[in-house]
């Protein structure tokens, strides 16, 4: 198949990457796509919030399956766009993608569907906002409705911090249109997990359970980032919870957008929290909340969930973008994978760009492990650093240690100037032995 994936970062790359990987030959392409992905597919210098450009170089080539990657062009209605104009796409209309758009819809869904979630409150006044700490209690979680750029989630200690982040966002705009309208929720205790279910508005498959690593610093310490790494499967959750999670949280969803003439045909990703008090109780006992959709492939979860997928990968993408998705599309292999983020120093906050990175060639490891480009750029025959999150080195293992120690072995290979990284990635995971 000729396959355009939309996107510039280490998910894009990895979705080219298992593309390139199916047992037939695809013609893959990439908008804009950054310096890996131009070793598996042909890149295409076109923004991936482009929807002119990217729908007029579609007319053009003509690709059987357009694969959209970042939240932001599906909430702007590429989706609807592609579809306009007769091209399968991977990826939800705007309508559905609203479910990551807008916190207070996502809410609005759960609710109607009677999922697992956090208790809420929406507000556009700061006073009426500062009100309702109080019937919040510490910690509390202010966040604005809208995308903004992962930063717009605060998880307060203190009131004063709350009240701050609520100034931040009512009074003085920092996060424009998205902080506008505001959530005051419930914090909750435990410990997260990221499902990607793949669905094509009818019926869903549920990939392997991962967890990410926000936190920049080891031991979860630090600020938020987008992701520092992460492994799959996520031991937080077994067999029996997956099931549970597919019939009470994944489904109930698709069919309340379906109700609402949204046939929700993509990537539905729900970040879980496992927790022992508040939500619904699994099957295996434990108590599962909602915490946020997303309406795409996580990052970095995506690099780390890919390469436990067999078979034929561009299938599974074409019949969730055109309905007719069934349980033999995907396979999932055995073993374990982790992924681990190298950043620029700085990061999340401000860093350098042009770092010469050096060692890319020394990591190929087959099919044991592979090197993500998050945020790179090629400059004068060399490939040099352009984001904060710089490259994901991802290890596959008969076990997690097995794929943990063949990540870090990759990233021993690699260097760039103020290079930094985690170095207990699936800490978690190790501590429940």
């Amino acid at each position: 198949m000729k396959i355009l994936v939309v996107g510039s970062g280490g998910r894009e790359h990895a979705i080219a990457w298992r593309l390139s990987r199916d047992p037939v030959k695809h013609e893959l392409f990439c908008a804009p796509g950054n310096a890996g992905t131009a070793l598996v597919a042909q890149n295409a210098d076109i923004a991936a919030d482009d929807i002119a450009g990217i729908c007029e170089w579609t007319r053009r080539n003509n690709p059987d399956l357009v694969v959209v990657g970042p939240e932001a062009p599906l909430v702007k209605g590429l989706a609807d766009a592609l579809a306009s104009i007769g091209t399968p796409v991977f990826g939800p209309v705007a309508a559905g993608a609203r479910i990551e758009g807008s916190k207070r819809f996502a809410k609005e869904i759960m609710r109607a569907a009677g999922v697992p979630t956090g208790l809420a409150e929406i507000h556009t006044d700061p006073a009426e906002a500062k009100k309702a700490l109080a019937r919040f209690g510490l910690p509390v979680v202010v966040k604005a409705d809208g995308l903004a750029a992962g930063k717009g989630v605060v998880v307060a200690e203190s009131v004063e911090e709350a009240e701050r982040a609520i100034d931040d966002m009512l009074v003085e705009s920092k996060f424009g249109k998205a902080g506008a309208e505001i959530l005051i929720e419930e914090f909750l205790d435990g410990e997260e997990c990221s499902i990607l279910a793949m669905t094509d508005g009818e019926n869903a498959l549920l990939l392997p359970p991962s967890q990410d690593h926000k936190r920049v610093f080891d031991g979860d310490k630090g600020p938020n980032t987008g992701g520092m790494g992460a492994y799959a499967p996520a031991p937080v959750v077994g067999a029996a919870d997956m099931d549970w999670i597919k019939s009470n949280i994944i489904m109930p969803v698709v069919k309340e957008l379906g109700k609402r003439g949204i046939p929700y045909r993509g990537i539905l990703y729900a970040g879980l929290m496992v927790t022992p008090e508040g939500g619904r109780i699994a099957k295996s006992g434990k108590r599962i909340n909602v915490v946020e959709f997303n309406a795409r492939f996580g990052d970095p979860e995506t690099e780390a969930v890919l390469p436990l997928i067999g078979g034929d990968f561009s299938k599974a993408l074409l019949h969730a973008a055109t309905g007719r998705l069934s349980d033999g599309d995907l396979e999932i292999l055995p073993g374990a994978a982790a992924t681990v983020i190298l950043a620029s120093g700085g990061y999340p906050g401000a860093y350098a760009k042009g770092k010469k990175i050096e060692g890319l060639d020394k990591t190929a490891g087959g099919d044991k492990s592979v090197v993500f480009h998050c945020g790179t750029a090629a400059k004068d025959g060399t490939i040099v650093t352009s984001g904060g999150r710089v490259l994901s080195a991802t290890g596959r293992g008969a076990t997690l240690r097995e794929a943990v120690d063949r990540a870090y072995r990759a990233v021993s290979g690699i260097s760039f100037e103020n290079m930094f990284f985690r170095k207990d990635i699936a800490h978690r995971a190790f501590e429940r032995n």
